[in-house]
């Protein structure tokens, strides 16, 4: 089957490559990270969280991975075939693949992570959905059988986008879905500190001396994955001036997320690079609450997608057109998908007139502003300007984004903690086409937070992975696109492109759709 996202982005700018790997790697002391944000969900499986996905590349391993070419590549699979005309899948792991407590990694573990995991993603629910059964052969392969053949099984194992199907222990595995692991354990470069973490403070990960890399050159998410520091810190600083002073210093080493206002005083430095964190940007988007009031009233909600320009949140942040551009889509601007067909122009007076129509009783709308965050501080301050002036009573709540993270899980009214809306930026890749889209999904409970519900979206959904036909797969985008301008699910501001700052003596650093720190040196 041919993989239209692939093909579209196949001109993305390569992702550096690191140096050899083969042979015992000469570790350096402690790479120092001030991430783009604190972690307060340690479980990758349990939701589409960035910050745990992020974490997650550090501690554990995946059985497939996108190249820089988003190509999907084996990592902890040896080889696959395919048989009975794609209802059966047979997996067989590489060699000598360990858990960071020194037990072995089996079918078994694999197995259980994959049930896991599927239970809460969007692709894995489309396995579910058609009869997915895995089971161990052995300790070093399994099979996954389905009931009707489906093109998308590589795509799925290997996806990028949280929640990441990472290869955890079968006891951990075993915990229900919906709940925590009680432990961070996995197979990858680098062993979680547990016992070093200070909530708010730092995170610490220490080399997993028994990870042996694949004999690849790093490409992406692909390739040898080789701990070249002894321990990687991610420092939390909430404060933007504080962390690139300490960047200039040398008291950190990297720094995520740089604000537009700060680029020109670290381009001056000669010992600081800035770089693009990635070649795909994240999907900037105002995402409510459809299951509380008042957004539970769509016609309040298509009131939203006549009163948002995404240029004016973009020009909040940077003037640049380099750093943010508009889509007016759902499907992000680089997605072979993408199309403005039925997006309504800006219109005030429509948005106006659209809110009385709705019936709305003036039930505030709860903002969670992860106030730290400079690009989504000032989203919401100007979408709460916005909602203001077309008649909706607001009540911007300022947090960190780990609390944004926390919250956004409640179901409860607003005057009993609840929320309406937060502004975040999943990744590019979550938002390429409608099977693995994270905003589109519609599947109610089961939907990304907000919730959306409806069954004919979800039914386009399920065509359009069962097609194999691409002129037909782009009808039934264009279908789904038409169906959510109706139900409208979030509002898409824009994509972003995010800037990372490094002191200039790094090399290896790699820019795939996740930040990670294996293969970096210090010269």
């Amino acid at each position: 089957m041919k993989k239209p996202v692939t093909l579209a982005l196949a001109l993305l700018a390569a992702t550096a490559l690191a140096g050899p790997l083969a042979g015992p790697v000469a570790a350096q002391s402690t790479l120092r990270v001030k991430p783009s944000g604190d972690v307060r969900i340690t479980d990758p499986h349990l939701g589409s969280d960035s910050m745990a996905r992020n974490m997650g590349y550090m501690v554990y391993d995946t059985l497939f991975a996108v190249d820089d070419q988003l190509r999907i590549r084996p990592q902890m699979a040896e080889s696959h075939e395919v048989l009975e005309g794609g209802r059966v899948w047979r997996f067989r792991l590489r060699e000598g693949l360990v858990f960071q407590d020194g037990s072995p990694v089996t079918a078994a573990d694999v197995v259980a992570s994959l049930r896991r995991w599927a239970q809460n993603d969007g692709l894995g629910q489309q396995l579910i959905a058609r009869g997915a059964v895995f089971e161990a052969e052995g300790a070093n392969a399994f099979t996954l059988t389905l009931n009707t053949p489906w093109g998308m099984v590589l795509e799925a194992l290997g996806k990028p986008g949280a929640p990441v199907p990472f290869i955890m222990p079968e006891r951990l595995a075993q915990t229900p879905a919906n709940r925590p692991v009680p432990e961070v354990l996995g197979s990858g470069p680098y062993r979680f500190v547990a016992n070093e973490w200070r909530a708010g403070d730092r995170l610490v990960f220490a080399r997993h001396a028994g990870y042996r890399p694949r004999s690849e050159p790093a490409a992406g998410l692909s390739g040898g994955r080789t701990a070249r520091f002894d321990r990687v810190e991610w420092l939390i600083m909430p404060d933007q001036s504080t962390a690139i002073d300490a960047l200039r210093k040398g008291e950190i080493d990297i720094a995520e997320d740089i604000p537009a206002d700060l680029l020109s005083v670290l381009r001056r430095d000669r010992n600081i690079t800035v770089a693009n964190q990635d070649e795909l940007g994240v999907a900037q988007q105002i995402r409510l609450n459809t299951t509380q009031p008042p957004f539970n009233n769509p016609r309040l909600r298509q009131a939203l997608l006549h009163a948002v320009n995404g240029q004016d949140f973009l020009n909040a942040v940077t003037t640049d057109p380099s750093q943010g551009r508009v889509c007016n889509s759902f499907y992000v601007c680089s997605s072979p998908f993408h199309s403005t067909m039925g997006w309504p122009a800006v219109n005030l007076d429509r948005a106006r007139q659209l809110v009385r129509e709705s019936g709305y009783d003036g039930t505030p709308v709860v903002f969670l502003n992860a106030a730290e965050n400079t690009n989504i501080n000032a989203f919401t301050l100007v979408a709460d300007q916005l909602f203001r002036s077309i008649g909706l009573r607001t009540d911007v709540q300022a947090m960190d984004w780990a609390t944004v993270v926390a919250r956004r899980q409640s179901r409860e009214p607003v005057a009993r903690g609840g929320w309406s809306v937060f502004i975040s930026g999943p990744g590019g890749l979550d938002m390429m086409e409608p099977v693995s889209h994270l905003g589109l999904r519609s599947n109610c409970d089961r939907a990304w937070f907000g919730w959306p519900c409806d069954e004919e979206i979800e039914r386009l959904r399920a065509a359009f992975a069962d097609t194999p036909d691409e002129a037909r797969k782009r009808e039934i985008s264009a279908q789904i696109q038409a169906r959510a301008l109706e139900t409208v699910p979030y509002i898409p501001i824009g994509v972003q492109y995010q800037l990372r700052a490094h002191r200039a003596n790094l090399t290896g650093l790699l820019n795939p759709p996740a930040p990670v720190y294996w293969n970096v040196s210090r010269r």
